[in-house]
This record gives structure tokens, C-alpha cells and sequence, in this order.
């Protein structure tokens, strides 16, 4: 299967590269030539992100991008609730692999916050990401589950988290195959950004993409809330 088989919605665009530097190289400059878009509209960027071993490549490539970095704001769809300078961090991720050189003048809104319980620790990212303006370009990733963000299958806040209304910006989330806790931005703050990308490599990711796009419930495939206009998937082997 490749991803021009899939039925994709409408508004919805599919592009295949050869391999991941391709994607990363590929995706950088999309990613980049939105930031532009919106420094030039409005004076100012917010650029989220996801973590994890995949966006490595991409993060490097999008720090050797021309930006204005200074007006860029940068934050995660999710976070792990662990210190950032932990080996599982996703802001330490992102601070070595993107906010070097250049790029290392933007501003990060950290998810991360030092508190007495998860939920705490929750409350008080919600009120940090309070300032954070509505998304330019949000960069999601996929489990093999379905999951997006931290949103994951049978997780016990999942369905508040994926509600249309749901007055939380970020919520403590638990990953089924890991005891790590995590934070996640809810749906209704993930739905607003300007341009959702998705980036996905291998078979397996793609078969669970085309189950995705198939009738059944959002909680069961959480990717599915966002297969609409106008997400682009960037796809590779």
C-alpha cells in the first residue's frame, strides 16, 4: 500500500517522499515557508510540535532555516511529566536538536511544570498555555495505535480531552504501554491551528492511517479527530 491508494477526505493532501531525510528536508521547508506566512500576516508565529525519536531529523533541518527566530514561538502537543533534564524529555528534544544556532533565539512555552501531584502539574501547564495564541503550524506524529499528541487509546481522560468543547487547554494523560505520565494539549487547542501536518514513516503506520480513515470511533483511533481539511500528511517507507 502506498498513500496514493488511500481515500483521503476532502482537503485533505497526501505527500509521499523517498526516504526520511526526504521527509525531514521536505517537511522543514513546509514548515518554514508557513512560518513566514504568518510572520508576514501577523507579526509573530507559534510553532507546536511533537516529540519522540522521529522528528530528529526534522528539527535539524528546520533549525537551518532563515527565520525570524525571535518571533517564533515554539511549544509540544504533549510532554512527558518528567524533569526536562530527564533522558525522556521532550522539551530537552527539542532544545537540543531545534533551538541551536539561529533558531535558538525563538521562545519555548514549556508543558513541564514542577508541582505536588500529575493533575497539579496539569492545572498549571493549562494556565501556561493560556498565553499561547492560536496555532500556525502544528506538527503531529502517530503511534502504531492510533495515538496523536498523548492522546492514547483507553487512556481515563481521553474522551474529556477529544471533546469539541472541552474548557481544558491540557490534561494529564496516561500512555496504556508505559507508566510514564503524561500532559497534552486537548483537542480544541490542537483543532485551531492554521496547518495541521502530519508526519508518518512506515507500513505499519500507514495501515493504521487506513483504519483511521475508515467509520468507527474517535476514541479507538484518536488520529481520526484530525483527518479534515486542511491536514497535510507527509509520508515515507
Amino acid at each position: 500500500m502506498a498513500i496514493s491508494e488511500l481515500q483521503l477526505p476532502a482537503g485533505v493532501n497526501g505527500c509521499a517522499h523517498g526516504d526520511a531525510g526526504q521527509l525531514a528536508e521536505a517537511l522543514a521547508q513546509r514548515v518554514a515557508a508557513a512560518l513566514r506566512q504568518a510572520l508576514a500576516e501577523r507579526g509573530q508565529a507559534t510553532l507546536v510540535v511533537s516529540g519522540g525519536r522521529s522528528p530528529v531529523a526534522f528539527f535539524e533541518a528546520l533549525a537551518q532555516q532563515a527565520l525570524p527566530w525571535a518571533q517564533v514561538l515554539v511549544s509540544l502537543a504533549d510532554e512527558r511529566w518528567v524533569p526536562v533534564n530527564h533522558a525522556a524529555s521532550n522539551e530537552a528534544l527539542v532544545r537540543r536538536h531545534l533551538l541551536r544556532g539561529a533558531a535558538a533565539d525563538a521562545r519555548f512555552l514549556s508543558l513541564y511544570q514542577v508541582a505536588g501531584s500529575h493533575e497539579q502539574a496539569a492545572e498549571l501547564a493549562d494556565a501556561a498555555v493560556a498565553e499561547m495564541a492560536d496555532i500556525d503550524v502544528l506538527v503531529l506524529g502517530m503511534g502504531d495505535d492510533g495515538h496523536t499528541a498523548s492522546l492514547f487509546p483507553g487512556s481515563a481522560h481521553l474522551r474529556q480531552a477529544l471533546q469539541a468543547d472541552c474548557p481544558r487547554r491540557v490534561l494529564a494523560m496516561l500512555a496504556p504501554s508505559e507508566p510514564t505520565q503524561r500532559l497534552t494539549l486537548t483537542l480544541p487547542v490542537l483543532a485551531r491551528a492554521r496547518l495541521p501536518l502530519l508526519a508518518i514513516q512506515g507500513q505499519a503506520k500507514l495501515n493504521t492511517l487506513s483504519a483511521a480513515l475508515l467509520p468507527g470511533e474517535i476514541v479507538e483511533l484518536p488520529i481520526r479527530a484530525f483527518l479534515h481539511s486542511p491536514l497535510e500528511i507527509h509520508w515515507c517507507p
